[in-house]
């Protein structure tokens, strides 16, 4: 199989991300339907018909490419070996489409062999496109768009969730930090990226599918993406699950590293 070039996938991920936020549009416009999932929580007819749309167009268009999505049963031989994956959430943050938050977005990313290439997150409320690749400048709506340069944490714009910095059982407390809530993951990483916010981290396990298009954009923005110990992430495994993310710009990345190291690893829980 040939590898389509980085221009040729940014192409296809923000044609099939625009036509999948009108018909997702189009759809909340009416009454949801809502049914639920138990824990992994609730799925909308938004959801599944925006899961059926880029089955179609993507693999339509790069057959030979595997596949995750949330909204599917994982097979993985359908994705293991595959020199690229497709890796994707249809709706990201679901409750907050639910709740009438327009904090929810169409995720879609590419992994070549184990590593996060390109990616694609759409938000449709705000017509917001982010879109990146390696070797590629990410863009937003088309624009340049890069990671911050800060250099402190102090008074940094955290994408997270406000609770997880307030715990007590840090060993070395977090300075004062302007804490950015966004209901879908992909959101807040793509906010790192474009700058919007300088870090964000995520604790615990996190799927493939939430994080592999924000990790591509992120790195094509000139930031860094880690696991919480700074080790790269490493994508389409059996399980398909990061156990934590940390992301900035360069030079804030070590200063966020010293402070989740000390962050349990989910992986030797038994």
């Amino acid at each position: 199989m040939t590898l389509q070039s980085a221009a040729s996938e940014l192409a296809l991920l923000e044609a099939a991300a625009r036509e999948a936020g009108a018909l997702a549009r189009a759809l909340n416009a009416k009454p949801l339907e809502v049914q639920s999932k138990g824990e992994l929580g609730p799925v909308t007819n938004i959801d599944l018909a925006v899961d059926a749309l880029l089955t179609e167009r993507l693999l339509g268009a790069r057959p030979g490419y595997g596949w995750l999505s949330e909204e599917a049963p994982d097979d993985t031989t359908r994705r293991i070996g595959k020199a690229r994956t497709f890796m994707l959430d249809p709706i990201d943050g679901t409750q907050a489409l639910v709740n009438g938050v327009p904090q929810w977005t169409i995720s879609i990313g590419i992994v070549e062999g184990e590593r996060a290439f390109a990616g694609v997150v759409y938000n449709p409320m705000t017509d917001e496109l982010f879109l990146g690749a390696l070797g590629e400048t990410a863009t937003l709506n088309g624009r340049p768009m890069h990671t911050t340069k800060r250099e402190t944490l102090d008074g940094a714009r955290m994408l997270g969730q406000r609770s997880r910095f307030a715990d007590r059982r840090w060993p070395t407390p977090w300075p004062k930090m302007d804490i950015i809530e966004r209901h879908s993951i992909a959101y807040r990483m793509s906010l790192v990226a474009a700058g919007m916010g300088d870090a964000g981290v995520l604790f615990g396990f996190k799927n493939e599918w939430d994080i592999a298009a924000g990790a591509a954009i992120i790195e094509s923005a000139g930031g860094i993406v880690s696991d919480l110990w700074g080790e790269p992430l490493v994508f389409n495994q059996p399980s398909p699950r990061a156990p934590g993310v940390a992301m900035s710009g360069a030079a804030l990345h070590p200063l966020l590293i010293e402070r989740t190291k000390a962050f349990p690893d989910p992986r030797t829980k038994t």
